[in-house]
């Protein structure tokens, strides 16, 4: 009996097809041959802010049974005719690449993979591990889709999470998907905490906006809650075929701690602590800006329109206020915020005259003179203005992005166990 790991990846193009499309309908094509897949496929996301990358930068992996080397090269020939004919080899941005692998999965290949979900890293780069292994590798016109394909095979899932895709049938490509929105609202009430990013006030989550297969994908807990959830999901159109991925969605795997801000790289993702140093900015677009800084320097945090009323916890922030942000350093060097934490609040006040014994706020008699009371005219010569202490909207706790701004890989405070956040509506909880 062999096992033969198949990894893909870099298929999707702008004109429609995607990664997960092409690698269910291979599924569905070795089984229709007599050929047994083991467990969930894979669909691993990669680092997000990889300046070449796909949509939602993903990979897919799965494990084929073949009984004999002849098997192995049927199985094989599937996988590439398929990716040859489903893969829209023809636009420029369009690479993919296949790793076929049929050994164990060995420590360089699981660094390998958390690396291509942190980092940024080079077709050599997997040339390199693969030769290592005994891999084979197949690589179409540039071939970058070969890191993830390998990436997808090595990935370690201590923690995982489940995502059930549905896709249309081809004539409905392009069009405006049909789904019954109020279905999507009472599915996600009924399913709870065990399947999330589902809806967002009126945006419907779970709906690409891509003229990608996809009809819709629910993310969740299991494959049982999925399944619960897609009979619940009306629909007006035709499903020609459903797939459930296992995945590292919603686990900040990319996610790294950095002990210093001078240590954090351009395109990694990271988790750092600092302090405020500036009252956060608001420029044309509506993002909002501010310096975070630690003893080896600093580094400017965004947080960009998409997230909407996240927004206003960023406004809220001011110097003194000591944070850990989560998030990625995009091109041109800004930490963009999937999630905050308010680990101590600096304390806010304003600097005001004293009361007189009479009740009244007192004047300055002039400088160095001390105060006034404009209404008894007692004087007071060396007393300072004394500070009152202002209180702040934003309490300490953990805050985050709404589901529209959220990213594949971003973990949400719910399943960290941490029941504060920002919430689309404005409300904002204090977190635990």
């Amino acid at each position: 009996m062999y096992r033969i790991h198949v990894g893909i990846d870099d298929t999707d193009s702008p004109d429609g097809m995607c990664t997960t499309y092409i690698s269910c309908f291979i599924i569905h094509e070795l089984k229709s041959c007599g050929f047994t897949t083991e467990g969930y496929p894979r669909l691993i996301r990669l680092n997000p802010f990889a300046p070449h990358k796909t949509r939602g930068n993903g990979a897919v992996a799965f494990t084929v049974r073949a009984e004999s080397e002849d098997e192995m090269d049927d199985i094989r020939d599937i996988v590439i005719r398929s990716v040859e004919e489903l893969a829209e080899l023809d636009n420029e941005r369009t690479n993919p690449g296949v790793v076929f692998y049929t050994g164990g999965i060995t420590d360089s290949m699981r660094e390998f993979a958390i690396s291509a979900i942190r980092r940024i890293l080079k077709i050599e780069d997997a040339l390199r591990v693969a030769e290592e292994v005994g891999a084979e590798v197949h690589g179409f016109k540039r071939g970058r889709g070969v890191i993830g394909a390998l990436a997808a095979i090595g990935c370690p899932l201590e923690d995982r999470t489940y995502e059930l895709l549905t896709y249309r049938v081809p004539e409905n490509y392009g069009k405006p998907r049909q789904i019954d929105p109020e279905s999507v609202r009472l599915m996600d009430a009924e399913t709870g905490s065990e399947t999330f990013d589902n809806i967002d006030d009126d945006y419907i989550a779970i709906e690409p906006h891509t003229p990608c297969p996809i009809l819709y994908g629910i993310r969740g807990e299991s494959p049982e809650v999925l399944l619960r959830a897609m009979e619940m999901v009306r629909v007006s159109e035709e499903i020609e075929r459903f797939c459930i991925f296992e995945t590292n969605q919603h686990t900040d795997q990319h996610i790294q701690d950095a002990d210093s801000i001078a240590e954090m790289e351009k395109f990694g993702c990271y988790r750092i602590s600092g302090e405020v140093l500036d009252r956060p900015r608001v420029i044309e677009g509506g993002h909002v800006f501010f310096t975070l800084g630690d003893d080896s320097g600093e580094i400017e945090c965004g947080a960009y329109e998409p997230t909407k009323d996240f927004r206003k916890v960023i406004l809220e922030l001011i110097p003194g206020d000591r944070v850990t942000v989560y998030g990625g350093i995009g091109a041109q060097g800004t930490l963009n915020i999937e999630k905050i934490h308010l680990e101590r609040a600096a304390e806010l006040y304003v600097e005001e005259n004293p009361l007189c014994t009479c009740g009244r706020r007192m004047k300055s008699a002039g400088r160095n003179k001390g105060f006034k009371c404009p209404s008894c005219g007692r004087r007071v010569r060396n007393s300072r203005k004394v500070k009152r202490v202002l209180e702040r909207p934003l309490r300490e706790g953990y805050y985050e992005v709404p589901t529209c701004a959220r990213r594949h890989l971003s973990k949400q405070l719910v399943r960290m166990g941490i029941s504060g956040g920002c919430y689309p509506s404005g409300r904002v909880k204090n977190g635990d």
